[in-house]
């Protein structure tokens, strides 16, 4: 298995403090977001390579920071040209262009570069295995203003997908899609076939909701607190609470 770390985006709800800076690589703990997502990613029992998506504007920085790290497992950058808002390719686009550059051909597990999360990685990885189906991760969101910023699904006893929504209007149900998937080595190439049909290339939960029609899918119930890091206040908030989150 592949892991994905989705990091091309400019983050301008966050200017100016990245500005200058990509999100990813903003500080957090004793490093920076980034590494709080790798330190999570590469402790998974058979990740083979971490992959990480840039844009051309800030490639440099994070093969800087690959630089000067130290993984258990390989660690490439990939940048996918882009230069500005306005001709970025998306995280779906994103996703197709790592697969197409790579070749890619296992499974892999896809995350944004702007979750931090508690919960463990190789217990949903775990699952996906004993599910052997493209998995999708939720979390209960009480909150109406969150679960409108994400995916959410319906879900039946067992825990198979019935419908997914990304950011509706009006959710349906209280459980929320965070931005960690696992899919299928059969399931990649549809992404190809997803992004020539010209359906929404901007947010990875577009992707899933569009295969969910096509293919069974699985969820798996995170226990734990996540945070998405898509505004000041969200980064601050995660700041101020990351020792006590976290202990390191």
């Amino acid at each position: 298995m592949k892991a994905l770390i989705l990091a091309a985006g400019y983050a301008t709800r966050l200017y100016p403090l990245t500005r200058d800076v990509p999100k990813a690589l903003l500080p957090l703990g004793p490093g920076t977001i980034l590494d709080h997502i790798v330190r999570k990613v590469e402790r998974i029992s058979g990740i083979s390579e971490i992959v990480l998506v840039s844009n051309h504007r800030f490639a440099s920085a994070f093969r800087a920071w690959a630089d000067s790290r130290e993984f258990h497992v390989p660690v490439r950058v990939l940048d996918d040209g882009s230069t500005h808002e306005g001709n970025r390719l998306g995280a779906v686009g994103d996703m197709g262009f790592a697969v197409k550059d790579l070749g890619m051909e296992e499974d892999v597990l896809v995350v944004a570069g702007d979750n931090v999360f508690t919960f463990d990685l190789q217990d949903y990885v775990d699952y996906y295995h004993k599910r052997q189906r493209d998995c999708i991760l939720v979390q209960t969101m009480d909150r109406t203003e969150d679960l409108q910023r994400v995916g959410v699904v319906q879900l039946d006893e067992a825990d198979t997908v019935l419908s997914f929504e990304e950011k509706p209007a009006q959710p349906r149900t209280n459980l929320g899609v965070l931005a960690v998937y696992i899919y299928r080595k059969d399931t990649i190439p549809l992404i190809s076939v997803y992004l020539d049909e010209g359906n929404q290339p901007d947010a990875p939960g577009y992707f899933p909701q569009w295969l969910c029609q096509r293919k069974e899918m699985a969820a798996y119930r995170a226990r734990g607190t996540s945070y998405d890091i898509g505004t000041p206040e969200a980064y601050r908030e995660v700041t101020e609470k990351y020792e006590a989150l976290f202990g390191y």
